[in-house]
């Protein structure tokens, strides 16, 4: 088990005076989700599939195969090194079937807290680096966590290139209402856009006028694009919110086992 290549002969003695001998027809049960873990079992031969519905979420589902050198019930190992520890045993996260006849070791809850409190005296990331590597539980929540940072990077990218072909939409849209404007407020018409009325005196007429309708023009064509780009934003944060309140539960992140040193008791 690569989990105990981290261990010193004198943990490693304690573990295996510990261990009891497991032997599981095919098609047992060796945990269920949600029923209380009463031991941590290490695959000496056999297969078997570990799955879960992360706690009966609609539309979740993962499964892996585990072999030889694999173990199971690694939330025994986590409640175990909590300085306060309740009496209640931790609930499993997943459920485990052995495929055919399988040889394991069980440590089981009481010896496990035993050998847990030598675990402290490791003060070694390494162990706990090793743990979440060889964890399916932690593999799960890796997994999700990638998977859910994708789809919101996908998200925001589609958001961004989609506002920025609409703003060269309109921004296209607003050149030709311009032209459109300049070309009827030079025959000396009028506009009535909202923003105040813009009129030619027919008094007015000559080139020295050109300027004063571009200017009034741009003025105008400028209101209306930003009008329009603030409703385009305005509906994708719309979208955006009614996304957030439909979304999923996220699968929750795994308790960190602390193999850290116990400062105080070696003082």
């Amino acid at each position: 088990v690569p989990f105990f290549s981290q261990m010193d002969d004198q943990l490693l003695d304690a573990i295996c005076e510990r261990l009891v001998s497991s032997l599981n027809i095919k098609n047992t049960y060796i945990l269920r989700e949600g029923d209380p873990v009463n031991e941590m079992l290490f695959i000496i031969r056999g297969k078997l599939e570990s799955s879960t519905t992360n706690g009966g979420r609609s539309g979740f589902f993962n499964s892996i195969m585990l072999g030889p050198s694999d173990f199971c019930g690694e939330e025994l190992l986590t409640w175990a090194l909590l300085p306060t520890s309740s009496l209640n045993l931790p609930l499993s996260t997943r459920t485990v079937r052995a495929l055919d006849e399988v040889e394991a070791f069980a440590l089981r809850a009481d010896d496990l807290k035993f050998v847990a409190n030598q675990f402290k005296r490791l003060h070694s990331k390494k162990l706990q680096h090793t743990f979440r590597f060889y964890s399916h539980q932690w593999r799960t929540w890796a997994a999700c966590f990638i998977q859910a940072a994708w789809r919101r990077h996908k998200k925001r990218k589609l958001a961004r290139d989609l506002e920025m072909h609409e703003n060269l939409f309109y921004m296209s849209e607003d050149a030709s209402s311009s032209d459109a404007l300049l070309i009827d407020v030079a025959g000396g018409g009028g506009y009535d856009g909202g923003y105040g009325e813009i009129v030619i005196d027919p008094s007015l007429e000559g080139s020295n006028n050109l300027p004063h309708l571009d200017l009034g023009a741009t003025i105008l064509a400028s209101r209306f694009a930003a009008n329009t780009r603030r409703g385009v934003n305005q509906k994708i944060k719309g979208t955006d919110h009614i996304e957030e309140k439909v979304r999923l539960p996220k699968i929750l992140k795994p308790d960190e086992p602390d193999f850290s040193l116990d400062l105080q008791e070696e003082e």
